[in-house]
């Protein structure tokens, strides 16, 4: 579960922003670990805290681990790629789909 609640330390993104990590921490069920404050770091840098923070607060509870995911794949991808971010990723995979494809109509 989330470091705010056992009482073992904040979690990633409180740990990430130098906070006290509060109970209720919107962002502690999430960024819970090392690799949580990586992702945090990425999340912040690219969208804000505050702005992470109240998109959260603002979707449902069972569709948050979703909107986390979401930011933290966009947030990573535009600190790789700056100006295509995801974008850039997708047109990538669709390339190889259509150079698979050709290949698999020479066949």
């Amino acid at each position: 579960m989330s470091a705010a609640n056992n009482g073992t330390g904040p979690c990633g993104a409180c740990k990430f922003l130098r906070r006290k990590c509060v109970k209720g921490c919107v962002f502690a069920p999430y960024f819970d670990s090392d690799q949580g404050t990586a992702h945090f770091a990425a999340v912040h840098k690219v969208f804000g805290a505050s702005n992470a923070a109240k998109l959260l607060q603002g979707t449902p509870v069972h569709r948050r681990v979703d909107a986390v995911f979401t930011l933290c794949y966009e947030a990573l991808a535009r600190v790789r790629d700056p100006v295509y971010g995801c974008a850039g990723h997708i047109f990538t995979l669709q390339q190889q789909v259509k150079i698979k494809f050709l290949l698999l109509l020479l066949l």
